[in-house]
């Protein structure tokens, strides 16, 4: 396996960065972003380089990439420099973490990246650049579109298909056999059981601060005393 050039500078990459650093099974030399954004000759101890000037350092027959960049733009930011690095010579790595659990009948393409505690039924087929994070789960038979995100604790049901560039918060849940289009977003704890179109949005009321101060109702509730 090549050497890793990190595309990303923010706090994603530095998620990313930690597990590839961690993990004998990759080396990443450099980190890479545009011209615009270097943070400066170094980043978390590793050399910088503008994403210009990368494949002159940094040579794609010599070198991998991997695009650690986070959801901005209902994912299309990432898809674009996804789309960027491959157009500039360089093969795009997948980390799948040694204790995820993704079964090996589990179709997925470059540029994904699956955290440990993460559940994938076999029969899944996931695209291109799809994040999944810790708890996250997916039900047999589904088809999950390029360039996706889901965050932690994820329930994504059996028989669902997902479009491309769709953003699923904490603890969002799709119903058995539901089919959402491109570009939608699940919130924090909703629940969709019906078909969804291209750029829907699913959300719930977050919860109300409760009138009484917590000192206030822990004394009242008797909380204290168990």
């Amino acid at each position: 396996m090549k050497p890793v050039v990190l595309f990303g500078c923010g706090k994603i990459a530095e998620v990313v960065l930690h597990y590839l650093q961690d993990d004998e099974r990759y080396e990443v030399a450099a980190v890479t972003v545009d011209r615009e954004f270097l943070p400066g000759e170094t980043w978390n101890g590793l050399p910088t380089v503008a994403f210009e000037d990368v494949q002159e350092k940094y040579p794609p027959a010599d070198f991998d990439m991997f695009v650690a960049l986070g959801y901005q733009q209902m994912n299309g930011l990432r898809a674009g420099k996804v789309e960027a690095a491959t157009a500039s010579g360089y093969e795009l790595i997948s980390y799948v973490h040694p204790d995820a659990a993704v079964p090996s009948d589990c179709e997925f393409g470059p540029n994904c990246f699956f955290m440990q505690n993460t559940l994938i039924h076999p029969k899944v087929k996931l695209g291109s650049n799809v994040f999944v994070w810790s708890g996250a789960m997916v039900g047999h038979h589904s088809v999950i579109g390029d360039h996706c995100w889901l965050t932690s604790c994820t329930n994504i049901s059996g028989v669902v298909t997902a479009g491309e560039k769709c953003f699923f918060a904490v603890n969002s849940t799709v119903g058995h056999g539901v089919t959402l289009g491109k570009e939608c977003f699940v919130g924090a704890n909703a629940l969709v059981v019906k078909d969804g179109e291209d750029g829907q949005t699913f959300i719930v009321e977050a919860t109300k601060a409760h009138r009484l101060t917590s000192a206030q109702f822990l004394r009242l509730s008797k909380f204290d005393d168990l």
